[in-house]
């Protein structure tokens, strides 16, 4: 008599681990991470996570990576023909989207790239193509510094959704110039992203205007 076999479970890998835990950070945020948890979310008992992570540390660090490798570099890339300012236009749009898709990991990418190879790259890239520009590199540095700044802060938190959609709120007695506020809610992402591109704009004007001033344009 023939045994049927019994279904095979997905193998275990670093891929699958990272992937319910961005799921898990995005849905419930860092706190609901545990290998506990992502143990019982996978089918598998805990132990068998550490052959391939150490620590929760190691498995958000990983998270924060793979949102990283979402970020567009494409731009940045030798035979690319942007200049540096739509290169970095480009890139500060791909990266604010990668963000606000996993806004609840932003916190563990403020730190920095640390080691993770993603994070690395795209610092490598930004940096890199700064200074094939033209920029001196001290400068090359303040301007990924700062475009990072401004992307993350634009991707922990929503400007418009901070206005509750009661229009009792804003009595014109306190608050002469609020009285269309409780609209902005329903326009969160409309406004947001014009608020992101009138910052990304002005910012970039104004390292044109330095440019002229401190850069070596290449040959």
């Amino acid at each position: 008599m023939c045994r049927m076999a019994r279904p095979r479970k997905p193998l275990l890998s670093r891929d699958r681990i990272v992937e319910a835990a961005r799921a898990l950070v995005d849905a419930e945020g860092l706190t609901a991470v545990s290998t506990r948890r992502l143990a019982a979310e996978l089918g598998v008992s805990g132990p068998s996570l550490y052959n391939h992570f150490r620590t929760k540390d190691e498995i958000l660090e990983a998270v924060a990576d793979s949102v990283s490798a979402q970020v567009d570099l494409s731009m940045f890339d030798t035979a690319d023909e942007r200049d540096w300012r739509t290169a970095l236009h480009d890139w500060a749009v791909s990266y604010r989207a990668a963000l606000t898709r996993h806004p609840n990991i932003v916190p563990v990418l403020a730190h920095g790239p640390g080691r993770r190879p993603a994070g690395l790259r795209l610092a490598d890239a930004v940096f890199g193509a700064m200074v094939d520009a033209g920029w001196p590199a001290a400068q090359a540095t303040s301007i990924g510094a700062l475009l990072r700044y401004f992307v993350m802060g634009s991707a922990l938190g929503s400007f418009a959704g901070g206005f509750v959609d009661d229009e009792a709120a804003y009595d014109p007695a306190d608050y002469p110039h609020l009285g269309q506020a409780h609209l902005l809610a329903d326009r969160q992402q409309q406004i947001d992203e014009r608020a992101f591109e009138t910052g990304l704009r002005a910012l970039l004007d104004g390292l044109a205007l330095q440019y002229e001033q401190v850069a070596t344009p290449a040959a």
